[in-house]
């Protein structure tokens, strides 16, 4: 649990440092783009959780 509120609080930083300094944003600017990213990153978390019980 920890590491899932600390990787959130990564993403914010990053995100509002990019913003703060006019830095190209690492994530596409719109929702459609930010829930790619997410589903991208669930996919990868489940895959590698089957592979790792043996499934």
């Amino acid at each position: 649990m920890l590491q899932i509120a600390l990787g959130l609080l990564l993403g914010f930083v990053i995100g509002a440092g990019c913003r703060w300094f006019d830095i190209p944003s690492p994530a596409p600017p719109r929702l459609t783009g930010a829930f790619l990213v997410v589903l991208m990153t669930l996919g990868f978390l489940v895959t590698d959780t089957l592979i790792g019980s043996g499934i």
